[in-house]
């Protein structure tokens, strides 16, 4: 069996088809966002190009990747068996994935509403707050923009978010009915780096059930390896390497006057 996943770091916006040519190629890097499409395409064991989209090299905002994504963000999808077709935003590249290959989503209308309202939810709650959280925590501050304020609100709602999450979580093995579902692939990836966020989970006993239920799966943990380990970001390894190398990348992200 041929390896599911082809790295790459040439930019390309086509590939040329082949028999042995994977159908997508995702553009991504080792972020909360940028795993959702590889533990996706992982789990449903379907062969996929990687390209490692290299944030010290500012690869996300260069001319070639923004023909991609417009918003100079990652992650990135193209699917060559669709026309080239590219899908931008995790969530999107999550549903796009699951309508294109009928897994990990479920058929019922009602269950896959409930599956789009937690999508949502994750989109417009729990991604942004826990990404604020840790962005005040290890860019700003290391940066010398320490500001309390924007680090207390961002980490009290990310805590309450996280509440929401054990409430519903409350006798039940995943997001969604009965079977493992692109909620929990979407919802995971942030509680996942709570230690880089600086939130706790004490006292969330169902929330890190369920997250103990997915660290356990091993095409998951696969899936955090890539593109390149970060266990950082759950407090494995060299903290404070991490922390610098990622506050320096992204030192110059805040305009001067």
């Amino acid at each position: 069996r041929l390896p599911l996943c082809i790295r790459s770091r040439t930019p390309s916006l086509r590939s040329s088809m082949s028999s042995s040519t994977p159908e997508v190629s995702v553009y991504t890097a080792a972020t909360q966002n940028g795993w959702k499409p590889l533990m996706f395409l992982e789990e449903a064991g379907i062969e996929y190009k990687l390209v490692y989209i290299d944030f010290d090299k500012r690869e996300q905002k260069s001319e070639w990747y923004l023909k991609i994504n417009p918003n100079g963000r990652i992650p990135a999808l193209i699917d060559h068996s669709n026309g080239d077709y590219i899908v931008m935003e995790s969530n999107a590249i999550l549903m796009y994935l699951a309508d294109k290959y009928k897994r990990f989503i479920p058929e019922d209308p009602k269950l896959r509403w409930d599956c789009m309202q937690w999508l949502f939810f994750q989109t417009g709650g729990v991604g942004p707050m826990m990404g604020q959280a840790m962005y005040f925590q290890r860019i700003a501050a290391p940066n010398g923009h320490n500001d309390e304020f924007a680090i207390r609100r961002y980490v009290d709602e990310s805590r309450r978010l996280l509440e929401v999450l054990d409430k519903h979580l409350d006798g039940r093995t995943w997001m969604v009915g009965d079977d493992y579902s692109i909620v929990d692939m979407a919802m995971y990836t942030y509680p996942k780096c709570t230690f880089w966020a600086k939130v706790s989970v004490e006292g969330l006993p169902n929330l890190k059930a369920w997250l103990a239920r997915i660290d356990a799966r091993p095409l998951t943990r696969k899936a955090l390896l890539l593109p390149e380990p970060r266990p950082a970001f759950w407090g494995e390894g060299d903290v404070a390497a991490i922390e610098a190398q990622n506050s320096a990348r992204f030192s110059t992200d805040v305009k001067k006057d």
